[in-house]
């Protein structure tokens, strides 16, 4: 069985943000949210949605790379550091 990148969501205190979605990609996301759900609870599918934009920025190599190349050039301005997952 293929294995999913999420598998579980942890509390965590958030920041409101609006989002528009293209339908597709609605339907996408809930269906990876019946996936996960299939582990025993039910998981919304909005709450999926930081999960994968910190995976999507952890394997951006070209963000990476300009996010340290410029905190090497200005230590004073780096910008905050991302939480720890899990």
């Amino acid at each position: 069985m293929t294995t999913l990148r999420i598998t579980e969501i942890l509390d965590e205190k958030p920041v409101r943000m609006t989002v528009d979605l293209p339908a597709d990609l609605h339907r996408d996301l809930v269906a990876y949210a019946a996936l996960v759900s299939q582990n025993g609870q039910p998981v919304d599918p909005v709450r999926l949605v930081p999960h994968m934009i910190r995976g999507f920025i952890a394997s951006d190599r070209g963000f990476r790379k300009l996010r340290h190349g410029a905190q090497r050039r200005n230590p004073k301005t780096q910008p905050p550091a991302a939480p720890e997952n899990g």
